[in-house]
């Protein structure tokens, strides 16, 4: 009778949900592993990725699952493998990112409680509080249905990733074959999305269609239900103004007449004078405001839906008028359906234009940095060169914390999944490994990554594995030598009490080139467009070392407004 082991076992399981890729680094106790993917990958089509930190395999793992829509898959080694995937998966958590992270333990006489191995660690404990679930698999019988069940909670639900404790021993363990049959996912987990009360759907669609100024507000569940259409569709008949959350843009374009720049002045002006608000896949974040006054109406006269697949996240930050559960996409395909049937397309307001007027109002403002000839390079005139030279469906990864904010003014968002950014966490470092899992994911695509100096050096040697895997992203760095937002905050807030924050002027182009990459500096704004063809027809991974204007970039107009989310309960001098 033919026999298996438990690492073929869990990579047959991967195989079945249609996993391509495992991202990590490899080791002694996971060598099971990478070898069933070596033997079976032939014809499973399933690959192992080397990266050179994991850190960055769970950030390339978090960036599959974000551009395709199903899980990705990562793995550590015992002890600090596994500890090194943790600020990567702590960031597909705070975003309810599907991942699965494998991670090889010792063996189970050596582990829970550990006898003093070497390398030893509670990697149960240490993974619980960023994931969904995990599960330790203490017995190769226990394999299959281990591995299903955490796929159900990865994918099921408001998503996240699920970790499985992997001792050596069970992975080189022998079973008969027979005795593990895999199944395909719509044997073991729902496939079909939950849909919210039909009752309640009704009343949802009741409330829209006689509402004087409707809004959607969408946050990160919507693009990761795939609601794109849906909202589109009822935004469009409605003539519903449409923002999202910082994380969740480009649901609609956002250069579409309904859609309202998150946090600009035409968002804000409409989320505080709608009558009724649709929340799409959101939680009302500090980003969001938390759904206040003044940037959005009073809880007694604004009314308030929300839709989420997560009964947890209802009302969690504003109190609603009406509670929907159920997925995203379903369920406002079945709102969608009871509005037709209410009413008829609606006209624009005149209060829509209003908050048109006020966006293009907010957009003038950057008119004259996004055209500034000046020496250093304004962040705003490198942000508008790239945005301009990329296509629409182009992916773009955004990467560090001033920079990003610059990055915000400037380069628009036009299709969904393709805009990635730890936004929840605002992790530094994601920004290259994001880069390198999305042109996995998507290859015909052009990807670029927008990336701070600082955010840049946490993964830089990443660009080794762009070039091992023939990946061609564009790197662009913002390099102002700090870490710039904590710089511009220590002058707001501390009296330019400057400490810790300086960096030193490093040739990061230089190290691209020494990686078998194309590199270029930049210093002269003329010269941004035409450094990013070269790199482009280089064919290669390929990183633009552009120096900004240091003074310019460290304080951008809405670091004020940031710095006062995230200080809330301090004084002017910073004292809480």
């Amino acid at each position: 009778m033919a026999t298996t082991n438990g690492a073929e076992i869990l990579v047959r399981c991967l195989i079945s949900e249609g996993v391509k890729y495992v991202f990590g680094i490899p080791g002694d106790q996971c060598n099971p592993i990478t070898d069933a993917v070596h033997r079976l990958g032939r014809d499973g089509g399933i690959r192992f990725i080397t990266t050179r930190h994991e850190q960055a395999a769970a950030h390339m793992a978090d960036a599959w699952a974000r551009v395709t829509g199903t899980a990705g898959v990562c793995l550590g080694t015992v002890g600090p493998g596994v500890a090194d995937l943790v600020p990567g998966v702590y960031a597909a958590f705070a975003d309810s990112v599907p991942m699965i992270v494998l991670g090889a333990q010792n063996q189970t006489w050596r582990c829970y409680p550990e006898t003093g191995s070497m390398q030893a660690l509670d990697q149960v404990s240490l993974m619980t509080p960023i994931t969904k679930a995990c599960f330790l698999v203490n017995d190769v019988r226990r394999m299959t249905q281990l591995v299903q069940m955490a796929f159900r909670a990865a994918v099921s639900g408001r998503p996240g990733p699920v970790y499985l404790d992997l001792p050596s021993n069970v992975l080189c363990e022998k079973t008969e074959a027979a005795q593990q049959p895999i199944l395909p996912p719509p044997r073991y987990r729902a496939t079909t999305p939950p849909v919210a009360d039909s009752r309640l759907v009704e009343q949802a669609a009741e409330m829209l269609a006689k509402a004087q100024f409707p809004l959607i507000h969408t946050g990160g569940g919507a693009i990761s239900s795939g609601a794109w259409t849906e909202v589109r569709q009822l935004a469009e008949h409605l003539s519903a103004p449409v923002t999202t959350s910082l994380g969740a843009r480009g649901i609609i374009p956002e250069d579409h007449p309904l859609c309202l720049i998150p946090a600009s002045l035409g968002a804000m002006k409409a989320q505080a004078e709608a009558d009724v608000v649709l929340l799409v896949g959101g939680r009302m974040g500090d980003t969001d405001f938390w759904g206040r006054p003044p940037i959005w109406g009073e809880p007694d006269k604004q009314r308030f839906i929300q839709i989420d697949v997560e009964p947890q996240s209802i009302a969690l930050n504003r109190p609603v008028d009406l509670a929907l559960v159920g997925d995203a996409r379903a369920t406002l395909r079945a709102v969608l359906d009871a509005v037709k049937a209410t009413t008829g397309p609606r006209k624009a307001s005149t209060q829509l234009e209003a908050a048109r007027q006020a966006q293009q109002t907010w957009l003038d403002n950057w008119r004259e940095g996004a055209n500034s000839n000046k020496s250093p390079i304004h962040p705003l005139r490198l942000m508008y060169e790239v945005r301009r030279f990329f296509p629409r469906n182009a992916i773009c990864a955004q990467d560090g914390g001033n920079t990003s904010v610059w990055s915000y003014y400037m380069n628009r968002v036009y299709e969904p999944r393709t805009f990635l950014w730890a936004a929840d966490s605002g992790h530094l470092g994601s920004g290259v490994p994001y880069a390198i899992g999305a042109k996995l994911a998507r290859p015909e695509s052009p990807v670029y990554c927008i990336t701070g100096d600082g955010s840049f050096g946490f993964n830089a040697m990443e660009m080794e594995t762009a070039r091992r895997e023939g990946l061609p992203i564009t790197v662009i760095i913002a390099d102002d030598q700090a870490w710039g937002m904590i710089k511009g905050g220590q002058k707001l807030v501390y009296n330019a009490r400057y400490c810790g924050v300086d960096l030193t002027d490093v040739r990061y182009d230089k190290l691209a080139e020494a990686m078998g990459c194309y590199g270029e500096r930049v210093t002269a704004p003329d010269q941004i467009r035409p450094a990013l063809k070269r790199a482009a027809d280089s064919g290669l991974p390929a990183v633009l070392d552009v120096i900004v204007d240091a003074a310019e970039h460290m304080v951008p107009p809405d670091l004020v407004t940031l710095d006062s989310v995230w200080m809330e309960g301090c004084d002017a001098g910073g004292v809480c």
